[in-house]
């Protein structure tokens, strides 16, 4: 129970009728869960006006109800204490606050916005702190981690609810620091609103998330990006990227740069790609904040941007040199560009990859390390567009010797039809493909006919642990079933088509 005095005490707001000595059991912004006694916030949205459902927060015993138009007050009994502000988003993220006593202010809150990498990086750093015996909560994209505990995520950046009421078990977790994604709709709709972030960071920025439900043009998302250098005490940024001088217009943080390519306050330097026995990687030198020799086993040369963000935060942090170089070097990062240990002779990664620019994106890279032969083994999910199909597959065929098409969250839709729409694509670059239907059978197949040098990459699963067949899941995790296929093979059920390559 907390006073409705104490939950306004940073919000400027309006007491229409009732006592602000009124308790408040609990905040609720989503109708359906107001019980007796809670605070209901109207949220206007673009799908929904959380004023629809003042009826219902009267019927199930709200205490309090917070709402932006006056009018709406007339429908609501003397009992209920009633406040107007100007904002219902801004002021649930100042309400939830306090109601979870400012747990923000008990943690190192570290914030990333950009357009690539925020995810990775995030999970670096936290690694990172991990390995230096610091225990860091991380919110993103994938989920929401603390302790033992994972909740898949539903928005990159939550619900300004969700996001103190995590902070407040990361508090509790004996965590130190928090680690989170900030996307440029979570500063669009005041999630993170009144938190000032210690360090916020930028990666790059391009045109993404644009649309009708989205950002209104290029420069609304980059201006909801460098809201980030308003709210933090200290900026660091990618002097690389174009458009790293328009984020940081009327910043008001010191600000720490890293580069790869000039001047910086944290530069990298004579950078290599690794590829030791079936591992891959970059290594590279560090001048100006570090100087230091460097290595991260994540393949291509974007991974030394997100080790140099990496690098950059933690000496800020005050994490020790040699901390930071020992996490870098055993970072890994569930289903992004995430190698797995199979044999020494040829490679095997997983990636989320799920659309035509990411595949580029990550079939570019693995070709820069002149592999004998690149081979991508990837589905399309069901009921979505006919056009990604199409260009997934042209895009595949252009750039690996050798696609393996199989199924990836059919849904609704027959696995044979999906991938009848990529064949279409393949046939534009005149790939190179063989066509199984399952997908264990598929990556059976890519792992027995390996040869030696091969870079195999399975695409579209990433971290998921699921297959999405006729509105139903099931339980297909790909690092599951590889680590199966590798123990039949071991165990003489399932024999290589090249005897001569060794298996971890």
């Amino acid at each position: 129970m907390m006073k409705l005095s104490k939950l306004c005490e940073r919000i400027d707001f309006e007491l229409l009728q009732g006592s602000m000595e009124t308790e408040v059991t609990d905040v609720i912004y989503d109708s359906r869960n107001i019980t007796e006694g809670t605070l209901f916030v109207c949220m206007v949205g673009a799908v929904t006006d959380g004023h629809k459902y003042i009826p219902d927060a009267i019927e199930k015993g709200a205490s309090v109800i917070v709402l932006e138009r006056e009018e709406e007050a007339e429908q609501i009994p003397e009992n209920i204490t009633v406040i107007k502000v100007v904002s219902a988003r801004r002021s649930l993220a100042l309400i939830s606050a306090a109601y979870f006593d400012y747990p923000a202010d008990k943690l190192t809150t570290i914030g990333l916005t950009g357009t690539k990498g925020k995810t990775t990086t995030t999970y670096i750093i936290r690694d990172v702190l991990a390995q230096a015996g610091k225990k860091a909560g991380l919110i993103g994209t994938i989920a929401i981690v603390y302790g033992d505990e994972f909740i898949p995520a539903k928005n990159t950046t939550p619900e300004s609810y969700e996001i103190h009421k995590h902070m407040a078990k990361m508090v509790e977790a004996g965590c130190e620091y928090v680690v989170m994604e900030v996307s440029s709709q979570g500063f669009k709709l005041d999630r993170t609103a009144g938190l000032m972030f210690d360090y916020g960071v930028f990666t790059n920025l391009s045109p993404d998330h644009i649309g009708p439900t989205e950002h209104a043009d290029f420069d609304e998302y980059l201006l909801c990006k460098s809201m980030l250098f308003r709210q933090c005490r200290t900026g660091i940024v990618n002097a690389d990227d174009k458009h790293t001088e328009d984020v940081l217009k009327c910043h008001t943080c010191d600000v720490v740069t890293f580069s790869a390519e000039k001047e910086a306050d944290m530069m990298a330097s004579d950078i290599k790609f690794l590829n030791e026995e079936g591992r891959l990687g970059m290594a590279f030198k560090t001048s100006g904040l570090l100087d230091c020799d460097a290595e991260i086993h994540i393949p291509g040369y974007f991974s030394v941007y997100n080790a140099l963000t990496t690098m950059t935060v933690c000496q800020q942090l005050g994490i020790p040199q040699e901390a930071i170089l020992a996490g870098l070097a055993n970072v890994q990062v569930k289903g992004r560009v995430e190698p797995i240990k199979v044999s020494k002779d040829f490679s095997l990664i997983i990636d989320y990859a799920h659309n035509a620019v990411s595949t580029r994106s990550v079939l570019e890279t693995l070709k820069e390390y002149d592999p004998p032969r690149l081979i991508a083994l990837f589905g399309c999910g069901g009921n979505r567009s006919k056009v990604r199909r199409y260009d997934i597959g042209e895009v595949a065929g252009e750039l690996a010797d050798l696609c393996i098409i199989t199924s990836d969250n059919p849904r609704f839709e027959k696995v044979a039809d999906i991938n009848n729409d990529i064949k279409v694509g393949l046939a534009r670059s005149n790939g190179n493909y063989i066509e199984i239907e399952d997908r264990r059978d598929a990556l059976e197949y890519a792992i027995t006919h390996a040869q030696r040098g091969d870079m195999i990459i399975t695409l579209g699963k990433g971290h998921e642990d699921y297959l999405e067949i006729e509105g139903k899941k099931y339980h297909f995790s790909e690092h599951e079933v590889i680590a199966e296929i590798v123990e039949d093979i071991k165990a003489g059920k399932l024999e290589m088509e090249d005897q001569s390559l060794r298996l971890i």
